[in-house]
């Protein structure tokens, strides 16, 4: 991959918060077509190389999926696009002017990046709508939260994200009574509350019906070129319903990338992983 030389990623004139220290700018600097940006990332743990000089670049509204055999270094990868790891060398950016690997987990959040783990959380003993309405992204400091009321353009938005994630006729219902696949897809509208540009997805159809990853895959297809998501999943059969195109991961860096036919004939891939 050509180095694509970042601006510099903090800027005069940051703002300050009492909950996160140092937030980033609202603003996410995409002029050059790509969200995310890693060159050359590395992450050891005792000796053990989790990434090896792992370089990719996710480009606005794209929908992409990685795959690969367990130890390849997916999840280790979003946990540095995520903040939670910090990489031992290599270059990560959000936009032009983002640097993930000096950004707190927090930060990044605000920054807008969004992430849904392969198990569920959502507040069990409330609603659905209620799920949604926390998970807005508004002003959480006390007093604000203590006198905040839902205005016509929030209760609306709280509305489209129900429809779009097949729960508006659960909208009264606790999440803890939901489905599993239901669970996930409240998950995902509690992340689209906080309104990310990158959404970092890790399995989620795992444990699902064939009716729940029809809806889940028709939700991300839906979901491209809104906002740009990253997808961690080892269903074939999905991937093949929502891939543009894949990436291929084997001991911490790429094997392939592609088009799924590309990489479904890619002789590696077929011994590595498609295989077993």
């Amino acid at each position: 991959m050509s180095a694509m030389p970042p601006e510099t990623q903090r800027e005069s004139g940051d703002q300050e918060s009492p909950a996160y220290g140092r937030v980033a700018r609202p603003g996410v600097d995409t002029t050059h077509g790509a969200i995310l940006y890693l060159e050359d990332i590395t992450v050891s743990f005792d000796g053990f190389r989790a990434l090896n000089k792992l370089s990719l670049s996710i480009d606005v509204g794209e929908l992409r999926c990685i795959i690969g055999p367990n130890g390849a270094g997916k999840t280790t990868m979003m946990d540095v696009i995520t903040g939670k790891t910090r990489p031992d060398l290599g270059t990560a950016f959000f936009g032009q002017t983002i640097d993930l690997t000096r950004f707190t987990e927090a930060e990044i959040a605000h920054a807008g990046i969004g992430r849904k783990f392969q198990k569920p959380t959502v507040f069990e003993h409330h609603t659905v709508f209620e799920n949604l309405e926390l998970a807005m992204k508004t002003d959480k400091r006390v007093w604000p939260s203590l006198r905040a009321r839902l205005d016509s353009a929030q209760l609306d938005r709280i509305a489209a994200t129900l429809e779009l994630i097949h729960l508006a006729a659960q909208s009264t219902r606790p999440a803890g009574l939901l489905s599993h696949g239901q669970k996930q897809w409240l998950e995902i509208g509690m992340l689209l509350m906080q309104e990310p540009q990158l959404l970092l997805l890790d399995e989620p159809v795992a444990g699902m019906t064939d009716e729940e990853t029809e809806r889940t895959a028709e939700l991300c297809n839906k979901l491209a070129g809104q906002h740009s998501l990253v997808v961690v999943e080892h269903d074939m059969d999905f991937v093949n319903r929502i891939a543009r195109k894949v990436t291929v991961l084997h001991e911490g860096s790429v094997l392939a990338e592609g088009n799924m036919e590309t990489v479904q004939n890619d002789q590696r891939v077929v011994e590595v992983y498609l295989g077993r």
